[in-house]
């Protein structure tokens, strides 16, 4: 099966966000709920498979300059949606949102195929709710439904372009792809932490919601495990 053929799931993923929130969005602690599961496979998928391969890379400089340059980036991408409003920066920050995922996912898949299946399964939980989240803003100020679906499809497209990118590492040194990896490592954890989480926390919690955030991880852990 072609790499970039497993970027359709979490593109469908995208697009099944966006039709929900059109039809019957979900409740609050519901969402919080699939967010702390969505955040606790990511951060499974990272460690188990991204760190272990910057870590035996044995290119610390690689290491460090491509962490700082995640770092600066995710960073920068917080500063542009904090300067602007409305729907053209909030369509701005989630198409760089899902190129980076996607260029992540291509990065996945130069570890090996494991390592990219394990991140398809997190991202796709993360797409969906970012299609979720986008169309909601955008049903604000769009009247039609099917313009709204085609916008989230076509910023869709993005993930699997940023997918070819990743895969493309994987021809460079292999001081280059570490510090590649660092990067996307980076933009990872950046994920789980400012954004799946803070989001999740800003809506009620309960121990029973909290607790998915370990289900999630567990669950990914239990499925590399039958996978080996």
């Amino acid at each position: 099966m072609p790499v970039l053929s497993y970027t359709i799931i979490p593109l469908l993923a995208i697009l099944l966000g966006s039709i929900v929130a059109l039809a019957r969005p979900p409740g609050p602690r519901l969402v919080s709920a699939m967010q702390h599961l969505a955040a606790g496979v990511v951060f499974a998928a990272a460690a188990t498979e991204i760190v272990p391969q910057v870590m035996h890379g044995a290119f610390w400089v690689a290491t460090l300059v491509g962490g700082a340059l995640g770092v600066v980036t995710m960073l920068a991408l917080k500063a542009f949606e904090g300067q602007f409003r409305g729907p053209a920066a909030l369509l701005g920050a989630v198409a760089i949102d899902i190129a980076i995922d996607g260029l992540v996912l291509g990065l996945a898949f130069v570890v090996g195929a494991k390592a990219g299946l394990l991140l398809t399964i997190a991202l796709t939980l993360e797409v969906l709710f970012l299609g979720l989240t986008l169309t909601t803003e955008l049903s604000e100020s769009i009247r039609s439904k099917a313009k709204i679906i085609m916008i989230v499809a076509a910023i869709a497209l993005l993930l699997p372009g940023g997918a070819a990118i990743g895969l493309t590492v994987a021809e460079l040194p292999p001081a280059v792809i570490v510090g590649f990896l660092s990067f996307g490592l980076m933009a990872l954890l950046y994920l789980v932490t400012e954004e799946l989480l803070t989001d999740a926390h800003a809506k009620r919690d309960t121990p029973l919601v909290a607790a998915m955030f370990f289900v999630g991880f567990l669950a990914l852990l239990l499925i590399e495990e039958l996978m080996a």
